[in-house]
């Protein structure tokens, strides 16, 4: 009995610093809750490298992430979506683009905001867009010299 009373405590105490491993990493990695935080939309050429989850970033500071990918079937171009906090209003001639960390890193998205009086609303759209650039092609056109 004394050794089933033990079990029991002793995986009580692996469940609750699991808990507050989670929680932990929920507050260091900067989660909101969805009401936190508004849509926008871009679309791209080409979104290799990113996922839902990627980071959204302007000026090296985390301000969202991206919550669905989708092919337009009318242009054929990525179309993304991401959350960006409540807190930050953006220019509606905000650039975005997917940008890479380093050589051998990830990927984000990078928002470099305009300089427009008229701010971007829930939803809307950020027309000027620049797809991922894939390393292996440009080293192929540069050993191909095409």
């Amino acid at each position: 009995m004394a050794n089933s009373v033990a079990e029991a405590v002793i995986g009580a105490v692996v469940l609750a610093t699991a808990a507050g491993f989670v929680v932990y990493a929920g507050q260091s990695r900067g989660m909101r809750l969805a009401s936190d935080s508004y849509p926008l939309v871009a679309d791209f050429r080409s979104a290799d490298g990113i996922s839902v989850g990627t980071d959204v970033r302007v000026a090296g500071i985390d301000i969202g992430s991206v919550t669905a990918l989708d092919l337009n079937p009318k242009t054929f171009q990525a179309h993304a979506t991401f959350s960006i906090r409540n807190d930050l209003k953006l220019p509606d001639d905000s650039d975005v683009k997917i940008a890479s960390e380093s050589l051998l890193g990830g990927n984000f998205v990078e928002i470099t905001p305009g300089a427009s009086d008229t701010m971007l609303a829930a939803g809307d759209a950020i027309v000027n867009t620049q797809g991922s650039v894939s390393l292996l092609n440009l080293l192929m056109r540069f050993g191909t010299g095409k």
